[in-house]
């Protein structure tokens, strides 16, 4: 009866599913609702058996989580916030993974006349001048960091009559810029996975000022003796590799291109 159970016990257990390793990763919402980490994150866990739990959340929070040990790695779009996150010893490895841009979407009458400009600059001071609505994130992000720098680089500045802040993600900034029918900065990428359900426009692209890059970090064992740093690596090599980097070429909306890879530039 004593070998009967053992027997029908191991037969259960070699049943059960393999559990694949795990680790943690801080990443932009913007990755998030492009659909593009779903899309990698099947392809490498069924290359590596690593699951990779994903928290979409601003680039500042991010970075937070990975200065408090709270992840294994980071994948954000801020390069000066990314680069004093290195030298303060809270992440490693920086590695560039891909890029795509900003842009700037509005009502599709456009009454600040952004769509006759190519400067990113001369279109914000058209908004502050126009006293129209311009919905800033407003949450630390790297889109929110982005859009406070170029702001700084003009005369104009964040806080005229028509500046708000949603204090809130991609996806729902574009919504509420939409019902509020205001202008926004946004990543190409959140912009061509949602626009379709958007009553808004491009209204300003291409300057090499909105360039966005991507890097992936992982966070530093020797802070966090705890975090799972050969995995994390595992994860990011993926990204930078041939297959990886393939992926992200692939991803398409409606055969746009979102991301741009660029881990050999």
């Amino acid at each position: 009866m004593r070998n009967w159970f053992i027997a029908s016990a191991l037969a259960i257990f070699l049943c059960l599913p393999v559990q694949a390793d795990t680790i943690r990763l801080a990443t932009t919402t913007s990755t998030y609702n492009s659909g593009l980490l779903d899309y990698l994150l099947k392809q490498f866990q069924q290359a590596s058996q690593i699951e990779v739990q994903v928290i979409a959340v601003g680039t500042g929070k991010a970075l937070r989580m990975g200065q408090n040990g709270d992840v294994d790695l980071v994948m954000t779009h801020a390069p000066a916030a990314e680069a004093a996150f290195v030298a303060a010893g809270y992440g490693v490895e920086p590695l560039g993974v891909m890029h795509n841009d900003f842009i700037i979407v509005g009502p599709q009458d456009d009454p600040a006349h952004l769509h006759w400009l190519h400067d990113v600059g001369e279109g914000l001071q058209a908004v502050a001048d126009a006293e129209q609505r311009f919905l800033s994130r407003g949450d630390d992000s790297g889109t929110h960091k982005k859009e406070l720098q170029l702001w700084q680089s003009i005369a104009a500045e964040a806080g005229f009559s028509g500046y708000m802040e949603s204090g809130r993600g991609m996806g729902h900034t574009l919504q509420m810029a939409s019902e509020l029918q205001a202008y926004t900065l946004t990543d190409r990428g959140t912009w061509l996975a949602m626009h379709g359900k958007l009553d808004l426009k491009i209204v300003l692209q291409a300057d090499p000022l909105l360039l966005n890059p991507y890097q992936v970090i992982l966070v530093n064992p020797q802070r966090h003796p705890h975090v799972k740093a050969a995995l994390g690596r595992r994860f990011q090599q993926w990204l930078i590799s041939p297959a990886g980097q393939a992926a992200i070429a692939a991803f398409r909306i409606d055969g746009e291109v979102l991301f741009v890879p660029s881990a050999d530039k």
